[in-house]
């Protein structure tokens, strides 16, 4: 009996109908080589037969040949080439040891096997715990991985879009895995290949990404919006018609060649947008939501005039992505206005040529790299290249893996983007919350090492100053400076971006070790004395945090490896396994890392009374996302000194030990801790 699966049927041997496959994946791209396309899935289907037979057990199920067709299927709507593939039908049966490299390379040449081997080099990726920063002494096997992973990106772009087809796969296949397994590969995704593909512009792969890895990581918020938007899904369809044939109405009296359709939003999306905009679901404008797709860039705002003259336009609501676009390319107009049956309604306008740049990103590219002359395709693919080859430079400098995830997600935002000017008037593009320090590391190392001011629009600022979109920054250096302590401590905002963090520490790395223990040493007890911990066991702490003894984390403190933040939630954990769990419960004086639970804890402040003492206080409390629970006071009018007690609701360490080292560096503040002693 003939099967089907993914469109396309089987043999009643199991194999796939060759023939129709092959005309379904030339629905999407022209494929030339169909010799060796076919030897391709004869031999991976000689492989799975194998499989099957050497497993008494087997039961049918997912199957590298199954994915190496679905992952043929998604590589040909990115209009991906034979080579690619041919890579994806064998890249499984390699990967599991049954088809060795050398065969492929006998079998169909060396260019699929060189990127089969680059794809075989990205997996590496799948063993670095992102989650984990990097501590002095361990080895770079990693660090190598990732070096790898990324150089192979450059090489040749088609090897990411191979591995962001398997993880699509992959993530895809996790509805019967175990929840360990569906939490462990999410991250993976949701941390590394989703960011990648938003940043190479894959908008079709990214959602897809996003949504199922926040299905596994956040289940209970992934149904509940689900539900939402199925709750509404017929009346939104009726709405969504009414809405496009009005469009086409409008459109075609005006002689504008325009394809009008709905736009599903994705469930994270929508998430993502309720937490940053603290919005209730009814709030979301885009849940309803059209696309408009014109030939050129001028029937762009022909079509945003007929809109705005048909409905009332949402103030605020209008980003011109064709002028100004994303970092990752995307161009798009998105308007909202007030629509039928005074609805909200979003529509997005865009050519049919950045529809594809923002469907399939840098794939609409790649095959432009050589031979044609069309800056456009150019630009797009190199600039692409070029972020991949700063990622790639970044990596080999430092020698790090932590900061991976924290760079590709912070790049992958490409509305939080900041672009200021040099003083020759050259743009750079950077994270939103750069610093003028960020700004002299991210020049080169030198600058940044030896910075001892800086200039924005001919003013002198602070180093740790917020640069804007704009912003024309100069750097003063020196010879005679050098990196400042200071620059480490997350709480006074100099160093934000993780290029910058890390070219700090590797600065102190180079220092003398006995000065790093010393420095380490005195920041860890300050911040202890203001948390309240006492008796820390700090060897024991050390050996969590990958470090051989006391004295490695105090160096590894000391040169910024390891956070002041990250040591006090070991500690806080160790020393409420050293007590009663009634009294965990009722004092809140510990704070886990697996969820954010909300503790109670007191702190006192001493300062020297003032005006707007309490104001500045409880601002600083608040940007920390602390609650203020209840406050008493007590105001020494002889000394002129005044006495506060607080008792604060949190739920980090990192918030707490934040705030107090900003309330400790306010002028007028004596002193900033809190009151428990031990845990």
């Amino acid at each position: 009996m003939v099967q089907v699966r993914g469109g396309y049927s089987f043999n009643p041997d199991g194999s796939v109908n060759f023939e129709q496959w092959l005309s379904r994946l030339e629905s999407y791209v022209a494929l030339d080589n169909h010799d060796q396309l076919r030897r391709a899935c004869d031999l991976s289907w000689q492989i799975e037969l194998s499989v099957r037979a050497s497993q008494n057990d087997w039961t049918p199920g997912v199957s590298s040949y199954h994915t190496g067709l679905e992952m043929s299927e998604i590589l040909a709507q990115l209009h991906l080439n034979d080579e690619a593939i041919v890579v994806a039908l064998l890249y499984r049966p390699v990967r599991e040891t049954r088809l060795s490299l050398q065969t492929i390379r006998e079998q169909f040449g060396d260019a699929v096997a060189n990127l089969l081997e680059g794809v075989l080099r990205m997996a590496a990726i799948n063993d670095t715990d992102t989650s984990k920063r990097r501590v002095l002494g361990q080895n770079d096997v990693q660090v190598e991985n990732v070096r790898k992973m990324l150089l192979a990106l450059v090489d040749d772009v088609r090897v990411a879009l191979i591995k962001l087809a398997e993880r699509t796969c992959a993530i895809r296949a996790l509805k019967q895995a175990g929840d360990e397994k569906r939490k462990r590969v999410a991250r993976e995704i949701f941390d590394i290949y989703a960011p990648l593909a938003h940043r190479l512009g894959i908008g079709q792969l990214k959602w897809e990404l996003e949504d199922l890895s926040f299905r596994y990581l956040e289940p209970e918020n992934y149904k509940s919006i689900a539900k939402l938007i199925d709750e509404r899904r017929v009346d939104r369809e009726r709405f969504i018609a009414e809405v496009t044939e009005e469009l086409r109405r409008q459109f075609n009296r005006a002689g504008i060649d325009a394809e009008v359709s709905g736009r599903p939003k994705s469930i994270y999306s929508i998430w993502r947008k309720m937490q940053r905009k603290q919005l209730d679901f009814d709030q979301i404008y885009d849940i309803r939501a059209v696309r408009v797709l014109v030939p050129e860039t001028r029937d762009c705002y022909t079509v945003l005039g007929i809109v705005h003259n048909l409905w009332r336009v949402i103030p605020n609501e209008f980003d011109d992505y064709i002028a100004n676009p994303k970092a990752n390319g995307y161009q798009s107009l998105h308007t909202a206005v007030i629509g039928p049956e005074q609805k909200i309604l979003e529509v997005q306008i865009r050519t049919f040529s950045m529809d594809d740049d923002a469907e399939l990103g840098v794939c609409a590219h790649w095959r432009y790299k050589e031979g044609i002359d069309d800056p456009g395709y150019q630009d797009g693919f190199a600039g692409k290249i070029e972020w991949l080859r700063q990622v790639l430079a970044w990596h080999d400098e430092m020698g790090m893996v932590g900061g991976l995830a924290e760079q590709l997600r912070n790049d992958a935002e490409s509305d939080q983007r900041v672009y200021v000017f040099t003083p020759e008037g050259h743009v750079v593009d950077m994270m939103a919350g750069a610093t003028p320090l960020d700004f002299a590391y991210y020049v080169h190392t030198e600058v940044g090492n030896h910075c001892s001011g800086a200039r924005v629009n001919d003013k002198l600022v602070p180093l740790n100053y917020q640069l804007k979109t704009g912003d024309r920054v100069e750097v003063i250096s020196s010879e005679l400076n050098v990196p400042s302590r200071d620059w480490l401590k997350p709480h006074l905002g100099f160093a934000q971006t993780p290029r910058a963090q890390a070219k700090i520490q590797q600065w102190f790395k180079s220092q003398d070790r006995e000065q790093n223990h010393e420095f380490g040493q005195m920041w860890l007890e300050t911040e202890f004395h203001r948390a309240g911990l006492v008796n820390i066991p700090f060897e024991e702490v050390a050996r969590k945090l990958g470090c051989r003894n006391g004295e490695g984390l105090f160096v590894s403190v000391g040169t910024g490896t390891i956070t002041v933040p990250e040591v006090v939630e070991v500690a806080s954990q160790l020393l409420s396994q050293q007590v009663d769990d009634s009294a965990v419960k009722t004092d809140g004086s510990v704070l886990p890392n697996d969820e954010p639970v909300a503790r109670t804890v007191e702190i006192l402040i001493k300062s020297q009374d003032r005006a707007g003492l309490l104001r500045d206080i409880t601002t600083i409390l608040a940007n920390e996302s602390i609650y203020v629970l209840s406050i008493a006071t007590h105001s020494d009018r002889v000394n002129g000194t005044a006495e506060l007690k607080m008792q604060i609701e949190l739920t980090s360490w990192t918030h707490l030990l934040s705030a107090l080292g900003k309330l400790n560096d306010m002028e007028s503040i004596i002193e900033a801790r809190r009151t428990e002693g031990g845990v």
